[in-house]
């Protein structure tokens, strides 16, 4: 039975879609934030002096940096699940509904 459900699924063609576009939208997500990361530890690594640079008082421009980093990676998360309440939510809807 449930061999049978999976086969089913699994050649649905909306679950074809559900994935790729899924795991495609996940990687573009994932690259952003490497590359946001990454570029700070590059800027960390070639360029530490501009990371020392003042602010406001104490502040430096490393602080806010880093703060923006972690905020980015809450947006990106949002971006991410708004899209899958909404779009991948309808898809996995409707694959459900088909193999009833």
């Amino acid at each position: 039975m449930h061999a049978e459900l999976t086969k089913k699924i699994r050649n649905n063609p909306k679950f074809v879609e559900l994935t790729t576009k899924r795991t495609a939208y996940g990687w573009k997500l994932s690259i952003l934030m490497l590359v946001i990361y990454y570029g700070f530890i590059l800027v960390v690594a070639f360029a530490p002096k501009l990371l020392g640079t003042p602010v406001s008082g104490v502040i430096t421009l490393g602080i806010p940096l880093g703060v923006l980093i972690i905020v980015s990676a809450f947006i990106l998360t949002g971006i991410y699940v708004r899209r899958a309440n909404s779009e991948f939510d309808e898809l996995n809807r409707q694959i459900i509904e088909e193999t009833k």
